[in-house]
């Protein structure tokens, strides 16, 4: 089947106005992404916080608010999905009873966790710059971040002297929340400071 002429000139002109639009995004989109790479390098681990944020580049554009809002969401996202893992793991038969108490603390600490981002993501949410309100707010999600990375280090403490399989699992697990946990909080502090 031929394309009738006037067809194929309507998409080549299509695709001509197309181009120079998607051109003209990309610089935009290069700028989020490098605001992005350059907020992370403020970061303990700026290749995580890179990766993990940039996926979000154009809701971020280069606002420091909500690059530091998803940070916390992306931090939640992740423990969460670490919960599922260390209540599977707890559940396990053959657990030493040695294991099977570090991982029942663990799945513990790991609620409170949750809670404390749950609760610093609703905190931040209501935080206005400039407001009379903000150095208190602000100061409320510093504590319960950092108290959720406090929780996260305790989980890992109850395995410091376990090296089988479920601790491995369970440490690669909290290691990378607690690392996610620390750049989030970083970039509050960089957002609270600025």
């Amino acid at each position: 089947m031929e394309c009738h002429p006037m067809l194929a000139l309507s998409i080549m002109l299509l695709l001509n106005h197309i181009n120079p639009c998607a051109a003209a995004a990309a610089p935009s989109s290069k700028a989020n992404t490098q605001y992005i790479k350059t907020s992370c390098s403020m970061t303990l681990y700026p290749a995580l916080c890179y990766t993990s944020l940039s996926i979000y580049a154009e809701k971020i554009k280069t606002s420091p608010k909500v690059l530091a809002h998803t940070a916390l969401n992306v931090s939640l996202a992740a423990t969460k999905a670490t919960s599922v893992v260390i209540n599977r793991c707890s559940r396990l038969h053959g657990l030493k009873a040695i294991e099977a108490a570090a991982t029942l603390d663990c799945v513990e600490e790991v609620s409170d966790a949750l809670d404390e981002l749950r609760e610093s993501i609703d905190e931040f949410g209501h935080a206005v710059k400039g407001s009379r309100n903000f150095p208190l707010q602000i100061s409320d999600v510093q504590t319960w971040v950092s108290a959720a990375l406090t929780d996260e280090d305790t989980c890992m403490d109850g395995f410091d002297k376990l090296n089988g399989k479920v601790e491995t699992v369970i440490r690669k697990e909290i290691l990378k929340i607690s690392r996610l946990t620390s750049n989030a909080l970083a970039l509050i502090n960089n957002y609270a400071s600025n």
